[in-house]
């Protein structure tokens, strides 16, 4: 009788060799009958009835805590039922980078911890969230710094929007607002212009600060920024390769070329990369850009409309060689 209550509580009842592990995830608001069946269907449990049993000798049957939980190999179920009943996760490192939108993000989000997507939407779109942080539903997507963060598996949507806000404080440092003074533009801003500049060159990064230089000039005379990715944003067709005439004529707040200044929010989530880029842009006088007719993924530069017509020829002319018409 006593070995028998030693082996319920104290022999190995977890099926991973001692060396190996396997991570859990206990939704919210979970009985212990759920516990059971994830524990089970991960093929954990050598004995369920003496960890049943003595789950409700410990009282956990009624103190379930939601969470993604690492199980190593040789516990007994007195080890298992103290790691579960203590709430000791093991945080998840959460990931989003090359995101479009606010609605990709939640996606993203929620494939990675227990939220759903709407609750993140519905969240971000509140008016008293957006009033707050003087945002709006076009430019909050400019909150979100791309990174590897870590959170726990059931966080709130609440604390992780203010996990995200925490890190978008701490990425605006001293320096980055010193920068951001300079050219004269608020953090949103130049997140708008980030994502332009990631667009327009997601291939050669170390163009973007010439690219970011060349928008800037352009602002600072009131032109057009004339942004082919924020025409394909505004049709809602990220497969066109060739931006025609009659493209340039859609309806859309989004249309650089039939707008001045910078569209109402971002095309895209931009990286950190793109918004250094921004604030690191390059001093020149070039307001006219076309990509070089080799395909390299560099664009060629001018400074006179007489200069990119010639430019634009050429790349026209590799397009139609190619028999890329869209």
């Amino acid at each position: 009788m006593v070995y028998e209550l030693y082996s319920r509580v104290y022999q190995p009842n977890i099926v991973l060799p001692n060396n190996s592990e396997k991570y859990i995830y206990i939704k919210s608001n979970s009985e212990f009958s759920d516990v059971v069946k994830v524990l089970l269907k991960n093929g954990l449990l050598k004995n369920v009835n003496s960890f049943k049993w003595l789950a409700k000798q410990k009282k956990y049957d009624t103190n379930i805590k939601s969470g993604r939980y690492r199980i190593n190999g040789g516990l007994n179920n007195n080890n298992l039922i103290n790691l579960l009943r203590s709430g000791k996760q093991t945080p998840v490192k959460v990931t989003f980078n090359n995101l479009r939108n606010k609605e990709q993000f939640a996606g993203k989000i929620a494939s990675q911890i227990e939220l759903d997507s709407l609750s993140i939407i519905n969240y971000i779109s509140d008016t008293t969230f957006l009033n707050k942080l003087k945002l709006n539903t076009d430019n909050v997507a400019c909150l979100f710094i791309p990174n590897t963060y870590e959170f726990y598996w059931n966080t709130s949507v609440k604390g992780f929007m203010n996990k995200m806000i925490k890190e978008y404080s701490v990425f605006w440092n001293s320096n980055r607002k010193k920068k951001a003074a300079e050219i004269k533009l608020n953090f949103y801003q130049i997140s708008v212009l980030a994502s332009i500049v990631e667009k327009e060159q997601s291939i050669k990064t170390d163009e973007r600060p010439l690219i970011a230089g060349l928008y800037l000039n352009r602002l600072k005379k009131r032109m057009k920024l004339e942004s082919d990715p924020t025409l394909i944003f505004a049709l809602g067709d990220y497969k066109i390769k060739r931006v025609l005439n009659k493209d340039k004529k859609v309806e859309s707040p989004y249309n650089t070329y039939k707008n001045k200044g910078l569209p109402p929010g971002p095309i895209c989530i931009p990286s950190i990369n793109a918004i250094d880029a921004v604030l690191n842009a390059s001093e020149h006088k070039y307001i006219f850009m076309c990509a070089k007719e080799d395909f390299t993924g560099y664009h060629n530069f001018a400074n006179t409309y007489t200069k990119h017509l010639i430019n634009a020829r050429k790349y026209q002319k590799a397009l139609n060689k190619r028999k890329i018409m869209r």
